[in-house]
């Protein structure tokens, strides 16, 4: 792939790219979950912890500079140790610019000590026409660790008549169980692809969402509830050995964010032991 002959025309310092990495970690002490580690390298943090009356621990990811450019990378590691319970947002959409030829790339790394928990949540991922974006995910469960992965992918803005016309999207994502693979799934979709616009694709839709659980197979009156849910779009589950997947795909992502929660409401009370409840940013 040869680079877009405007990135000769930007300033140095942006055809530089800028490397991000954050290392946290969580330990569960008098019955409630703490960070006990956290390091950083770039413009990626996280804002203050808050611990709610369960006793789970809510972190909030922020990258400063609002969004990602070619040749940026972003590495985020996750451990928890035994028993802790945490969940990782972030305060708004993640923008993946045209990279002009570039590659942008996110990599995240989860390690999940037996008894934790980790629900993984951010907003929506924006792909602007000519990002060309690498994303990959590895989560190591062990034994009884639970997963909860939420995430919305948006192709272009249609709204603003700026359709996924140019780029690439390459997402990777690896679940273990004690080392045995449990999900392993692989996404390449190039904006020229006639899988957008196919049946057999996203059929001219331009945002999909995924909600995952690694855990305990999910009770039949739960999977038929949410197979239930109202959806302005399409949506669909299925129960795999030691994983829920569920997927929705449609034009708008409030729409998605929309039967994500609902979602997510109707699961929680047997993944988690009671009601969800929606991250506090969410809410400002």
């Amino acid at each position: 792939m040869h680079a877009d002959p405007t990135l000769a025309t930007l300033p140095c310092s942006l055809r530089q790219g800028w490397p991000a990495t954050l290392s946290l970690a969580y330990a569960r002490q008098a019955g409630c979950t703490v960070p006990v580690h956290r390091s950083h390298s770039g413009p990626l943090r996280v804002q203050k912890h808050f611990v709610g009356a369960d006793g789970s621990c809510e972190h909030i990811i922020v990258h400063p500079p609002g969004g990602v450019a070619g040749g940026d990378s972003l590495r985020l590691d996750v451990r928890l140790e035994e028993g802790a319970e945490v969940l990782l947002t972030s305060p708004g959409a993640a923008k993946w610019y045209d990279g002009f030829g570039r590659d942008a790339q996110q990599t995240l790394r989860f390690t999940l000590a037996a008894g934790s928990t980790l629900s993984w949540l951010p907003l929506e991922t924006i792909l602007f026409d000519g990002a060309r974006v690498r994303l990959r995910a590895e989560v190591e469960l062990a034994a009884d660790a639970g997963l909860l992965w939420g995430d919305v992918v948006c192709l272009g803005r249609p709204a603003a008549r700026r359709p996924f016309a140019r780029g690439l999207w390459r997402q990777q994502v690896d679940i273990r169980r004690d080392g045995r693979l449990l999900f392993h799934e692989r996404t390449v979709l190039d904006a020229a692809s006639p899988l957008l616009a196919s049946p057999v694709g996203l059929a001219g839709h331009s945002v999909v969402a995924m909600l995952l659980w690694a855990g305990p197979a999910l009770p039949a009156p739960v999977h038929d509830e949410i197979l239930g849910l109202p959806a302005d779009g399409h949506a669909a589950a299925s129960q795999f050995d030691g994983v829920w997947l569920a997927r929705f795909v449609g034009d708008s992502a409030e729409a998605a964010h929309h039967w994500l929660r609902d979602a997510r409401a109707a699961l929680h009370p047997f993944t988690h032991g009671r009601a969800a409840q929606l991250p506090r940013i969410w809410s400002t």
